[in-house]
Order: structure tokens, then sequence, then C-alpha cells
């Protein structure tokens, strides 16, 4: 599975010792419905145990990284169990996928860039950034994480991985009050690493340039271990992290306040597009 071919949801592509995993439903945001996670979760496993490639590259293809969840998706779900018990097993299972995409990056081999090449939103920004190892960003991306104005929590550990990047005042500001921190922001919080002010393919361009000059100088091994010796002691506090934010994620819609939110969000997203026609 080394070709985009293999997919339906992600391009990917292999650039001498570069993976790159790009979301690619555009006409959506790649927001994550249709197959996105389970592609890059199967992407992340081939570049894992790829003999040459040293970085792997996470981007998305259009104007957005990602939108995160597919209000369709979310307000699809069964909604008849016989106890709430039962209704907690069926959301667990079903963030099963999600679970196995953040333990798939977070024990990830290779030097794991988040190469964000436009605005992100909710899980398209809270799962990636805190446990990337470099961020490359436009300076068109934005990140906004809305959680509690959708009646939801921190997901996948991002409350901790957070905090762990930029401080737990700012984590508190950025995933409690759902505040939008533009590019600027980010670089200066310390949690991007770059910002260019280049969109689109120039943006694409430059990420892969800037990689190539890191290989050129740098020894790939040298890179891998270090990531290696700097990640060891923070795993198993970012799989806790997830595993408790995974919990909590469920007990929220037990309680049914997600779903009363994201109706009205589907129904507000219905009505503009009515508008536009």
């Amino acid at each position: 599975m080394t070709s985009s071919a293999d997919y339906t949801d992600i391009k990917f592509e292999i650039k001498g010792k570069i993976g790159i995993i790009t979301f690619n439903r555009p006409k959506a945001l790649n927001s994550f419905g249709g197959n996105i996670i389970p592609d890059t979760v199967a992407a992340l496993r081939v570049l894992n145990s790829h003999p040459d490639t040293i970085f792997t590259v996470i981007t998305g293809a259009g104007r957005f990284f990602s939108a995160g969840a597919d209000v369709n998706g979310i307000t699809g779900r069964k909604n008849t169990f016989k106890n709430e018990a039962e209704k907690k097993i069926s959301l667990l299972n079903g963030f099963s996928a999600t679970t196995e995409l953040l333990r798939s990056m977070i024990d990830h081999r290779k030097v794991l860039i988040l190469a964000l090449n436009g605005p992100a939103v909710g899980g398209g920004a809270a799962w990636f950034p805190g446990v990337a190892d470099i961020i490359l960003a436009s300076s068109t991306a934005w990140l906004q994480c809305p959680f509690s104005a959708l009646g939801l929590v921190p997901e996948n550990g991002s409350a901790l991985s957070f905090a762990q990047h930029i401080g737990v005042h700012r984590a508190n500001d950025f995933l409690m009050f759902g505040r939008k921190l533009t590019a600027q922001e980010l670089l200066d919080a310390g949690l991007y690493n770059y910002v260019w002010d280049v969109t689109g393919d120039e943006f694409q361009d430059k990420v892969v340039g800037f990689l190539q000059e890191m290989l050129d100088t740098n020894d790939g091994k040298s890179m891998i271990e270090m990531k290696r010796l700097q990640n060891a002691p923070l795993r198993d506090q970012r799989m806790v992290a997830v595993v408790n934010a995974v919990d909590a994620l469920a007990e929220r819609f037990v309680e049914g306040a997600p779903d009363k939110r994201f109706a009205l969000k589907k129904k507000e997203l219905e009505e503009k597009r009515k508008a536009k026609l």
C-alpha cells in the first residue's frame, strides 16, 4: 500500500526519504468522514516500517487542513439503547479508529511532521499538533477548538499535549473557551516551529524543500534517535490522556448534550447551503 491508488480519502506518496500523507476530501474541508481515519492509520503503518524514510508528513489538500468532525456522521448515529451502559459501549467502539490513529502517531518511529496548509477546527486542530515532532504552517493556519460550545471535551489527550507545549493557562484559554488562535500567535506561543506566508502548492513545495535541506545537513538516524529519546518518557502519559479523554467524551454523549448541539449545527449548515442556491 505505497501509492495513492490504495486509498480512497488520502493521497500517499514517498519522495526520497520523505513520506507524505495528504487528507484528500477538500470539498468537505477534509472533515473526518469517509475513510480518512482508517486510510491515515494504514499509511502510518507503512511508513513506520519503511526502510528508507526519515520524515512522515501529514498535511491537507485544498484550503483547510481539516474541519474536524463530519457533522452528518455525528447526527446519524444510532440513538436507541436499552440502557446507558449499552450506549457508552457503543460509543467507545465507535471511537476505536480514532484511538488507534492517536496511538499510531504517538508510537510512530519516524519524525512526524505536521504541515498545516490551512486552518484546522475541532479534532483537526486538537488531535495532531500536540503529538507532532515539528509543525510547519502556512500563515493561514489558524486553529480553533469549539469543544465547550458543542457540549464536548478536549479530545484525544489534547488537554495534556497542548499544556505540554504552550502551558496550562494558554491551553485552558484555547481548549476551554474555544478561542481562535492565529498562526502568528501559535508561533509566538511555541507550538509552531515555522510559519510561511505561502499557500497551496507553493506551501507544499516549501515543506518538501525545507525537509530535504534538513536531510542534506543532518544524519537521518540521529534525528530519529533524537525523537525517540525525547518522546519515550512522554509516551505513557499521552496514551493515558487519550484513554481518559475518550472516556470523558463518551460520557458526554451518554448525557446527550453534544447531540442537541450538533443537530443545531447541522440545521445551521443546511440553511446556509440553501441560501447559496
